[in-house]
């Protein structure tokens, strides 16, 4: 779920209660909705007077959030509360209106809110009603545009999306056997018809229907059976595996209950991440009680175990999480303590999981490659990408090349590993930004044609999106198409750093460069150690620099250059920079640098290859490297 102002600030409220608050209001868009109702949906468990105290505290803290939108939004009377349509936008609602594009149909096919589930259990049967909708929203929407299609591909396109909305529609199936018929395909027909058949046998106990089996019967009387397909080869597993057992309280004061939705609120902000698996956290600490929680997790065939204990003092709540590898001796990879006050759990719970899994997903990554590199041959396509993501950050030229090869063959090996595509998608993003390219157009070409494949074959993956973006902004200069997809990146999740250091990059391209600092600033909060600070710090330097912020820019580049020498991109505005400070001396030494880097780097090439929008901004880069003495 996110909440934008038109000035591209987020406003969503901080507790997942507000958040269920908005999302029921935006999907009531224009109509009012009884408190009782709101009261009821998000806190069934709790009295009357309860409810409504709570449903008061929401509803201040959800003005509290909508405010850098203006006027007051939400219209709040005795008996009922009201979000206006003529002032918000809602996307699913939006989906729904018969003059939606068939670009719509993708939205509606998204899960609905899976950030808001488990609020409450009235709520999530208010949630299950509203997929419900969507769902026969996008049946309804698949089912016109396969009346509607006007080529054979259109068609077959249109009947299989229906199918993967609503499997039980037995008119898509009909469909797509005569589809497949009509091109030839009589295996795929005759597969088609035996899906069918097994799909309502197993799910309503029945047979399809007379003019399903009529069909069936002229496909088997043409030629007789056809041959059966062969089953498709089961997908390599590609990632980490990781259990959470409840945290352990300690002392008095803490409630045990705390402990499991600390746990839960981790494990279901690590599942965002698509590339672990996390284990169920209730079946893994039923079974650690049974067996011990290293063995559970053994036994589950597990990679890695999350564990803690949180304790009270005073008003402060500490959390202190350990993290061991246990495919050897199950030793201690990562351990970090977390105060936060008392006063508020459930805010408690979102910060903890959010800087938890922030700082847990870059170190399991980093352990995972290392672990790739030490083994003497790769099994698979997950082992070459793991092998290419630190050869790439290291940007020794050799290694880095061969980076480019390994994800090459990973995505061979594995036509549909989106994050194959992805990664190699941001090995072109280097190898463009650091004048490596042979053939900088096809390089871009190619960037897109992968980050688009990605971002395809897996929809629901936000790094790939952000990745996506971040190909569209730099390499395209489309910062609308960036922005929506940094956005739908940061709604998959929103505890992803590159989504929000990549998003930033694209609101100071588009001009924005306060809302930029305040995205950049995210991200150094829910991850201040990243292992790819070289790259995510540098991002600073473009709105410090447009913000006529020297001094700040200069500090920026002058940090990451000593991270990363090899790295051009943040000799550029640091460059810049100091040739506004005048400081000819320093600005000799950087020249040098970045031209050892890039030998043909020129004002000509710096304003063709920046997305800064703005005439001022471009002109105000340009001029500091003249200044700082570049031709």
């Amino acid at each position: 779920m996110e909440a934008w102002a038109p000035s591209s600030r987020a406003v969503l409220p901080r507790s997942r209660k507000a958040r269920g608050l908005l999302a029921m209001m935006a999907l009531s868009l224009g109509q009012p909705v009884a408190r009782i109702q709101l009261a009821d949906l998000l806190w069934s468990r709790r009295g009357v007077e309860q409810q409504r105290g709570s449903l008061r505290q929401a509803l201040h803290e959800l003005q509290t959030a909508l405010a850098p939108v203006g006027a007051p939004l939400l219209q709040a009377t005795r008996d009922s509360v009201l979000l206006p349509a003529d002032r918000v936008w809602v996307d699913a609602m939006a989906a729904r209106r018969p003059d939606a594009g068939p670009a719509a149909l993708d939205l509606l096919c998204a899960p609905l809110l899976p950030d808001l589930e488990d609020l409450d259990p009235a709520f999530d049967a208010w949630l299950s009603e509203q997929r419900e909708m969507l769902r026969a929203a996008a049946a309804g929407r698949a089912t016109a545009l396969l009346d509607q299609a006007a080529t054979p591909e259109a068609a077959l396109d249109a009947a299989e999306r229906l199918l993967r909305i609503d499997p039980a529609r037995e008119a898509g199936w009909r469909a797509l056997i005569r589809l497949r018929l009509d091109r030839g395909d009589r295996a795929g027909a005759y597969a088609a018809y035996e899906a069918c058949r097994d799909l309502m046998q197993r799910r309503f106990g029945i047979a399809p229907s007379p003019e399903t089996e009529a069909l069936a019967e002229a496909l088997r009387s043409e030629a007789g059976p056809p041959p059966p397909r062969p089953a498709p080869p089961r997908p390599a597993q590609r990632g980490a595996r990781l259990g959470i057992i409840p945290l352990l309280p300690l002392g008095e004061g803490i409630a045990p209950h705390l402990g499991i939705g600390l746990a839960e609120e981790i494990g279901t902000a690590l599942a965002r991440f698509r590339w672990m698996f996390v284990a169920d956290t209730t079946s893994l600490a039923g079974q650690a009680e049974r067996e011990g929680a290293e063995a559970a997790a053994r036994s589950l065939r597990l990679d890695y175990l999350l564990s803690g204990t949180v304790q009270r003092g005073g008003d402060t709540l500490r959390v202190t999480l350990r993290l061991a590898d246990l495919r050897d001796t199950g030793e201690l990879v990562w351990s970090q303590r977390f105060d936060r006050p008392a006063s508020d759990l459930l805010a408690l719970q979102d910060e903890v999981a959010a800087a938890v899994v922030a700082r847990i997903d870059p170190e399991i990554l980093l352990i995972e490659a290392n672990r790739a590199v030490a083994r003497p041959a790769q099994s698979g396509a997950y082992d070459l990408l793991l092998r290419a993501i630190p050869a790439i950050h290291r940007l020794d030229r050799a290694s880095f090349l061969q980076a480019g090869r390994w994800l090459a063959e990973a995505a061979a090996m594995e036509p549909d590993y989106a994050q194959a595509h992805a990664w190699h998608a941001y090995w072109h993003l280097f190898l463009v930004g650091q004048g490596w390219a042979a053939d900088e157009a096809a390089s871009t070409r190619e960037a897109e044609r992968l980050a688009q494949r990605a971002s395809a074959l897996d929809p629901l993956d936000a790094q790939a999106l952000t990745i996506h973006g971040h190909v569209r902004a730099f390499l395209h200069h489309e910062m609308e198409a960036a922005a929506a997809l940094h956005a739908r990146a940061l709604a998959l999740n929103p505890n992803l750093a590159m989504a929000w250091v990549f998003s930033g990059m694209a609101e100071s391209y588009r001009g924005r460069h306060e809302a930029a600092l305040e995205r950049l600033d995210r991200y150094a909060a829910l991850s201040p150690c990243h292992p790819h600070a070289f790259f995510f710090d540098a991002a600073r330097g473009i709105p410090l620099l447009s913000l006529r912020r020297h001094e700040e820019a200069a500090a920026v580049g002058r940090a990451s250059t000593a991270l990363r020498p090899q790295f051009s991109y943040p000799y550029k505005t640091y460059l810049s920079a100091l040739g506004h400070l005048g400081r000819a001396e320093e600005a000799a030494a950087v020249r040098a640098q970045l031209l050892a880097i890039e030998p043909d780097f020129d004002i000509a090439k710096a304003l063709r290859r920046t997305p800064l929008r703005q005439e001022a901004d471009r002109a105000h880069y340009a001029e500091g490297l003249r200044l700082a003495g570049l031709s």
